[in-house]
Order: structure tokens, then C-alpha cells, then sequence
């Protein structure tokens, strides 16, 4: 039984700001198999949640993995995968519906983990950001 952990983070700075999706996708013993990030543009962090969720969702499919293991940093996001959570906002719940798709036909389990945990898809994230947005100098 192939299992894969995809670790994702969305990272917006604002709310709403420029935003970056990191994607981290390793096998049941934690070896990399593939990391990337990706430019979001202006959205919400919870906005930004999802879609790096999506993006890893999309790019876990060419493994057809038997069993997923995901791994979020919002716990928003997990508890409504979940259906703990109602989603109210309408691009939460549009991109709430794509994601489920995508989980359709899926042996899946989705966590919440600390921000620790999750370090890897947080530095992709940022590097996103950081590709498109030059960061601001302190003092002058």
C-alpha cells in the first residue's frame, strides 16, 4: 500500500496581501519527493490556505498514492475538510468544494499540526512571496 504525506502552508502578508502556496509532498518515511512553491497573488490567509491545500492536492495525483496523510498548519481549514467547521465566507466555500473534489475517491487523513511542524511548506510559502514582492529594508 503506497502511502504519501503532503504537507502544505498558505502565507498571505496582509489580510489580504501578496500570498504564496508551499507544497512538500514525501513518502510514509518522510523522504522528500517533491517540494515546490507557488505565486498566489492578492488573497487572504485563509484564501491562501486553501489553495496551497488545492495545488498539493493536484500535484499528489501523478504518485496515485492508496492512502494520503495531510498536514495543515490552519486548523480552519483542517475542521472544515473535516465538517467540524461551517465555511460562511462564499471563495471559502467555492474553494472548500474544489479541494473536496479532488479528495473524492481518496483514502485520506487531514491534521492540524504547530506552526513548527509544518516548517517546510511555511519557508515555500514565503519564498513565493518573496520571489514577487522584494522585502522592505528597516531603517531607511
Amino acid at each position: 500500500m503506497k502511502t504519501l504525506r503532503l504537507r502544505t502552508d498558505g502565507a498571505a502578508r496582509g489580510n489580504p496581501g501578496p500570498s504564496g502556496a508551499g507544497i512538500l509532498i514525501e513518502d510514509e518515511h518522510g523522504m522528500r519527493l517533491q517540494a515546490r512553491h507557488k505565486w498566489l497573488g492578492t488573497m487572504t490567509n485563509n484564501q491562501a490556505e486553501y489553495h496551497a491545500l488545492i495545488e498539493g492536492l493536484k500535484a499528489i495525483k501523478q504518485w496515485t498514492p492508496d492512502r494520503l496523510e495531510i498536514f495543515l498548519d490552519s486548523k480552519l481549514v483542517v475542521e472544515q475538510v473535516k465538517g467540524q467547521y461551517k465555511i460562511k465566507e462564499p471563495e471559502l466555500q467555492k474553494l472548500h468544494a474544489e479541494a473536496m473534489r479532488l479528495l473524492d475517491r481518496t483514502t485520506y487523513e487531514i491534521k492540524h499540526v504547530r506552526r513548527e511542524e509544518n516548517r517546510g511548506a511555511d519557508h515555500l510559502a514565503n519564498m513565493a512571496i518573496d520571489a514577487k514582492v522584494p522585502k522592505s529594508k528597516f531603517g531607511g
